[in-house]
């Protein structure tokens, strides 16, 4: 299976134009008042580092979400051994079941099926645990599990 690198490099610009979007008019305010932020606290960031390091780690989960949404990726795993090893039944079978079953759930539905039962799954989860433990409140998970 072929993994689409062009893909999931524009999916990893996905998160940082909605978290901009997001955590400036929609809830910028918000969200610097539950962190308990002034504008002045976020004057003169490294930008581009932050940036840089969020399209690598939004690439981490572009890529993580390919894997769990793809289901024929699964069969390729399956079968990767035999058929790294140059078996010919893995190599005929993966071909009938790709010729079967290739194009299913390849559509922009299941993909957010995928993304938002991970969201709920892991995203709200480690962002709770985390929140708790901070001290935070529900506003603020809400804030950043809405994100």
């Amino acid at each position: 299976m072929v993994i689409n690198w062009i893909v999931l490099l524009i999916s990893a610009l996905v998160p940082i134009v909605v978290g901009f979007v997001y955590y400036g008019p929609i809830f910028g305010k918000a969200w610097m008042k539950v962190n308990g932020f002034k504008e002045e606290d976020l004057q003169g960031a490294n930008m581009a580092f932050i940036l840089g390091i969020s399209f690598i780690l939004s690439f981490l989960i572009a890529f993580g979400l390919s894997g769990m949404a793809i289901y024929q990726a699964g069969v390729v795993q399956l079968l990767a051994t035999d058929l790294q090893a140059g078996s010919e039944d893995a190599e005929n079978l993966l071909n009938t079941i790709m010729s079967a079953y290739g194009d299913k759930h390849m559509d922009f539905g299941h993909g957010a099926l995928h993304g938002g039962t991970s969201a709920v799954l892991f995203a709200l989860p480690l962002i709770a645990i985390s929140a708790l433990f901070e001290r935070r409140g529900g506003k603020y998970i809400w804030i950043h599990f809405g994100y």
